[in-house]
């Protein structure tokens, strides 16, 4: 809607500048608008709107790694997926494991965890530092498991989320990808 907007304005603007000068007379005195300086601006003003559009399209899924068993570890273990397959918008480091928020908006995410000795494999989902969410489980013997688990939460634009491997617990991942997160966003508020 802005675009049509912006377009109309384009073409009265281009319309005034076809006319010529306007006359002056004793009593009015008028010029002509700078009809370039109205396109810069007009450009400009494209221009931001293709950012914030762009800032729009968030989507990512990534896989934790292809090195086998993760953990146990002695203190909690932020998770980082470091096999991204898609990252729409760079909103997911895998450097740090962390997703931040580039709009304001409710976004989707959802994690699968996969084990296969016997101990506890189990996540924990935070956000900006608070835990949200904790999925976990307890094998009693060697073999391969999933747990699945998704979450809609409402964010405002640098929230982060990450997943972090509970200490004392396991994961175990290869270039099958048992342990996958994801997210998008729904929309925008």
């Amino acid at each position: 809607m802005r675009a049509v907007g912006l377009l109309l304005l384009l073409l009265a603007l281009c319309g005034s500048g076809a006319q010529g000068e306007l006359q002056e007379t004793e009593t009015t005195k008028t010029t002509t608008p700078d009809i370039w300086a109205e396109v810069r601006a007009l450009r400009e003003m494209v221009d931001l709107l293709q950012r914030e559009n762009s800032e729009r399209k968030v989507a990512f899924y990534t896989g934790l790694t292809d090195d086998g068993y993760v953990g146990p570890f002695k203190t909690d273990t932020t998770l980082k997926y470091s096999r991204v397959f898609t990252n729409v918008g760079d909103a997911y480091n895998p450097s740090t494991g962390f997703f931040t928020a580039p709009v304001r908006g409710v976004y989707y995410f959802q994690f699968t965890m996969g084990g296969r000795q016997a101990g506890r494999m189990g996540v924990e989902v935070f956000k900006n530092n608070q835990r949200i969410m904790w999925n976990g489980e307890t094998k009693e013997e060697f073999g391969t498991e999933y747990l699945t688990n998704s979450v809609v939460l409402e964010l405002m634009a640098g929230d982060e989320i990450h997943l972090v491997l509970s200490d004392g617990f396991s994961l175990y991942d290869n270039t099958d990808n048992h342990n996958t997160f994801s997210g998008s966003l729904l929309f925008t508020l």
